[in-house]
């Protein structure tokens, strides 16, 4: 049995290896431990887990507090700026392409590689998942996206990228550690 496991399950340590950030029912973010499932708040203003989360024994609900009415004006997801490769291909169906990505946030990723991809395509993607979402340091990640968009010249906020390069937006759908 893998000692990760091994240490939850007779030692009651976790390393913790946590998901990507969910979204509760009550519209507060979480993330859950993906090996010992312990749950904490997350929050993206600052992107790193407050407090842990306790589960109501009897109903298995999410202790949530009553919040106000929301705004109808929501800001865009603050995203953390990187410069780290990344390997992306379409869904396991051709080569792999090397890139860089230029941020993350709570709705996806974007990056800069040399291979154009049609918006909606689904794409698999490998790169070291940041310490202050994953909460491990030199965590490498394989994840499941959809290209969004494809990222032109002429928007505002874009950076003119390199010779050859084309800019996507994806999202993550699902990523799984590799170990």
């Amino acid at each position: 049995m893998p000692q990760k496991i091994m240490d939850v399950l007779m030692l009651g340590r976790c390393s913790h290896e946590f998901s990507w950030p969910r979204r509760g029912a009550d519209g507060d973010y979480y993330q859950v431990c993906l090996l010992c499932a312990a749950e904490y708040k997350y929050d993206w203003t600052t992107m790193k887990r407050t407090e842990r989360v306790e589960r109501k024994p009897e109903t298995g609900v999410r202790r949530s507090h009553p919040r106000e009415k929301r705004p109808s004006w929501v800001p865009r997801a603050r995203r953390l700026k990187l410069d780290i490769p990344l390997r992306y291909r379409v869904n396991r169906t051709s080569t792999w392409f090397e890139g860089i990505i230029e941020n993350i946030s709570q709705s996806g990723v974007l990056f800069y590689g040399p291979q154009q991809l049609p918006v909606n395509a689904l794409i698999e993607m490998v790169f070291e998942m940041p310490e202050e979402i994953s909460g491990q340091k030199n965590s490498n990640v394989v994840c499941q996206g959809r290209v969004m968009r494809n990222k032109g010249l002429n928007e505002k906020d874009a950076p003119e990228p390199e010779e050859g390069k084309v800019g996507l937006a994806a999202s993550i759908v699902d990523y799984k550690f590799i170990h």
